[in-house]
């Protein structure tokens, strides 16, 4: 077998593997000799088939399976030992029918897809914003508001005022607007909050137990995996209602009463004693919002990095080999016209992994199994504590962690969080970094036109 490359233009090569009987002939004749101990034929014992008969019948599917074998394998090996940066994998070019029954010597070529060469250095010169998230005082407000309502006490009012859950019995209306004997019918809670029409919303207010409501629950409830479980039936019934029309006849009406903002409620959060008024409670808050919000702001700086490499390096690719490889190796028929709405998508998302791949090879950037299970079990005792639970030994918490990371999604995750932490140090050790303080109004607006 001989393999030659050809040298590459516009990042794409041929590669011609050349195959003489002589390189697959005894394979082909072990095989078929383990044929003949298994072929079971008719007029002949069980391993006595004539090899004529043998060869008539196996050897052609024999040669194309045992050269397509040999032809992967030396493809590979090339490409490994050669340390060919090949994107997406070879396509054989079929420029003729290949006459199996009848040729001994046969002539292959592949066309490869060649990555770009590149460097990427990360100095001063490359700056950044990295946007710190300040918690504002209507948002502090809101967050204080919900840790009330979570401490708060529900009551059972005569009459609802907006904002309260009503429990009602659900039931579906014929065209007459009389309850249908088969239709949906079910008990569920009604949260006016989540009411898109505002004339419907109005409708739950200042109801009693026994009231009757009439409701086009389509337009009531544009939320439809919500309606979904209001109503207890599937996301496809919502979408073949018979009718859109229902009756709610209230049970109940319940409000929840906020907790006051006193040291009652301090303790109960944070225990005895550790906040001692309302603004030591709000810079408590305050606090803890900015620090889940670096989050945040962490991601917005790993999509800057993506954006502002894929701009800076704008790294030539095989786009018509890549094309044609996608529309080839796609497991859904595509074609070049599909293709073309999302190529620059996808493109782009091939040049980011080759660069991060350059960054994580200069920064010796590695996760071993080590690291995995290190990382898992501090996840582990983190969630332990969060849940009031005795961490446990070490022993306790590496047989637990090696249970998880048997699910190979759960290995995937802790794999890709520590790459993620370690990419990110990277990035806001070496880039210059202009930090910026905005609200998180200001920070969602700019997430979104980004």
């Amino acid at each position: 077998m001989k393999l030659t490359q050809s040298k590459a233009k516009d990042l794409m090569a041929t590669i011609t593997v050349k195959v003489i009987g002589a390189d697959y002939s005894e394979r082909v004749e072990k095989v078929l000799k383990d044929y003949r101990k298994t072929a079971e034929v008719p007029g002949f014992r069980k391993g006595k088939t004539p090899m004529g008969i043998i060869n008539k019948k196996y050897r052609t599917s024999v040669i194309v399976e045992e050269v397509n074998k040999m032809l992967q394998d030396a493809l590979y090996k090339h490409i490994t030992a050669e340390k060919v940066r090949v994107l997406g994998s070879p396509m054989p070019i079929d420029e003729k029918p290949i006459d199996w029954e009848n040729d001994e010597d046969f002539t292959f070529e592949y066309e490869v897809g060649l990555a770009p060469e590149f460097d990427v250095k990360i100095t001063a010169k490359d700056k950044l914003n990295y946007y710190k998230i300040k918690a504002d005082a209507k948002l502090v407000d809101g967050y204080c508001n919900d840790i009330a309502k979570r401490y708060g006490k529900m009551s059972n009012p005569e009459a609802s005022i907006e904002g309260d859950l009503i429990f009602c019995t659900i039931e579906q209306l014929d065209v007459d607007g009389i309850v249908m004997n088969n239709g949906i019918k079910n008990d569920a809670t009604v949260a006016m909050d989540y009411i898109a029409d505002k004339k419907i919303k109005k409708q739950f207010v200042g109801v009693k137990t026994d009231d009757l409501i009439t409701v086009n629950v389509m337009k009531a409830f544009t939320n439809h995996s919500d309606l979904g479980a209001m109503l207890n039936v599937d996301h496809a019934a919502i979408h073949n209602l018979t009718s859109e029309e229902f009756q709610f006849t209230v049970k109940n009406v319940n409000r929840l009463e906020p907790a006051e903002l006193n040291v009652e409620l301090f303790d109960k959060v944070y225990g005895p004693g550790a906040i001692k008024d309302e603004k030591e409670f709000k810079a408590k808050v305050k606090s803890e919002a900015e620090a889940q919000f670096v989050g945040e702001s962490d991601r917005m700086l790993k999509n800057d990095v993506v954006t502002y490499f894929v701009d800076k390096l704008k790294l030539a690719m095989p786009n018509e080999f890549l094309k044609r490889w996608l529309v080839q190796t796609s497991d859904q028929p595509i074609t070049m016209e599909m293709l073309e709405t999302e190529y620059d998508l996808y493109a782009k998302s091939l040049q980011w992994q080759l660069i991060e791949n350059k960054i994580l090879e200069n920064h010796s950037i590695k996760v071993t199994q080590d690291d995995v299970l290190a990382h898992t079990k501090v996840l582990i005792s983190a969630q332990m504590k969060q849940y009031g639970q005795p961490e446990g030994d070490d022993k306790q918490l590496t047989d637990i962690a090696t249970d998880i990371l048997k699910n190979e999604e759960e290995r995937k995750k802790v794999y890709d969080q520590i790459f993620d932490e370690r990419t990110l140090a990277v990035y806001k050790e070496n880039f210059k970094l202009t930090e910026k303080s905005v609200s998180y109004d200001e920070f969602v607006k700019l997430a979104s036109r980004k």
